[in-house]
């Protein structure tokens, strides 16, 4: 018998009811959740997650007197179920509850065999040896990092949104993929998951999970948005206001007031009234930190970059009267000019970055 061809219309319709019985085990994406982010509001969570991790990184440092870079945020939507079918090892969690200036919890998740490391730095080790099994003299130690870490964080926020943010003692627990089905969520199956690299010197470079509920990462956004671009707040709110008027949203409500008497003026990010503890910063002050100065980027091809060799010239996309970008730890802070200091180079500092430019920075190349 003479084999007959498929037509295309057949095709189709096999592999659609082969996609609809197979799902993929590693869809965690929002086309599974039916609830999505906005681009300003997922640009939002990463600007606050640099700065609330930052804070947190800076304190994890201090405690296990090892150099510990948290960056690289990266926004999900997804669902709890979704998400447990890519945990394939232990891990402990860590739920604060916030109890004043915020709605809501986060989850702090972090993989045991990090906290291992942790946990023997944290006990005095070296962190090369860490123990196989942790006792709870090991995962208390660890608990009070992320104790310390958390509140750190939380405190970061609280600078930034210029309102107390006040958090419950952490609660603690271990994760086993083998015995539970389900993370300590008090809201909807839909979550917020981002996800940050953390590195501890050489011992560690891994990635760790902050998991919120869809109303809350929605709230920190919008309070961002609010605080610092007002009109980019207004035009991700989901009500067709034309001003910015107190009753836009409950958590805009809630937010600290910003003196502005018109709708059209611009509004002034003050960094000295936030107030600072003298104590907790001089805590800080000897903590190194990576500077890099960045004269120009460019994109060439894999086959231009193979033919590099001894006395190629890489034209970069900047003019050379363009002043060169400062960073520290990744971050954009300054930007200045080319100096020689003792026959060695410089940079001498022309503009400081604020967060109000960063975050302008960020909605205009959206």
């Amino acid at each position: 018998m003479a084999e007959r061809l498929l037509k295309q219309e057949e095709i189709d319709a096999l592999l659609g009811a082969q996609s609809q019985a197979e799902p993929s085990v590693a869809d965690t994406s929002a086309a599974a959740t039916g609830v999505t982010l906005t681009a300003q509001e997922e640009d939002a969570l990463g600007e606050i997650g640099n700065i609330s991790m930052g804070s947190a990184a800076t304190t994890l440092s201090e405690l296990l007197n090892q150099k510990v870079i948290i960056t690289s945020p990266r926004v999900e939507v997804t669902t709890e179920e979704a998400l447990l079918r890519t945990f394939t090892v232990p891990y402990m969690i860590i739920k604060v509850r916030y109890t004043e200036g915020l709605a809501g919890i986060s989850l702090l998740v972090i993989k045991m065999a990090d906290v291992a490391v942790i946990a023997d730095l944290m006990m005095g080790g070296t962190g090369e040896n860490p123990p196989a099994t942790l006792g709870e003299l090991e995962i208390s130690a660890t608990a009070e990092a992320m104790n310390q870490m958390m509140g750190a964080g939380a405190t970061a926020l609280a600078e930034v949104f210029n309102r107390t943010i006040n958090i419950a003692p952490p609660e603690v627990s271990i994760f086993d993929v083998e015995g539970q089905k389900k993370l300590p969520l008090e809201f909807g199956d839909q979550i917020v998951v981002v996800y940050f690299r953390m590195t501890v010197d050489e011992l560690l470079n891994t990635e760790i999970m902050q998991i919120l509920s869809v109303e809350t990462a929605r709230e920190i956004a919008a309070l961002l948005w609010q605080n610092y671009l007002p009109e980019a707040a207004e035009s991700t709110s989901s009500a067709p206001k034309e001003e910015v008027p107190s009753g836009a949203g409950a958590a805009r409500e809630s937010a600290a007031p910003v003196h502005a008497p018109g709708a059209q003026e611009e509004p002034v990010l003050s960094v000295a009234s936030v107030p600072v503890d003298q104590r907790k910063l001089e805590l800080i002050l000897d903590i190194p930190l990576k500077v890099t100065v960045v004269l120009g980027r460019t994109r060439r091809s894999i086959k231009e970059i193979l033919s590099l060799g001894p006395g190629s010239i890489v034209e970069l996309a900047a003019l050379a009267s363009e002043p060169v970008e400062v960073l520290v730890n990744g971050t954009l802070v300054a930007r200045g000019e080319v100096v020689v200091v003792n026959e060695n180079f410089g940079v001498q500092i022309t503009s400081i970055v604020t967060p109000q430019e960063r975050l302008q920075y960020l909605a205009q190349h959206k």
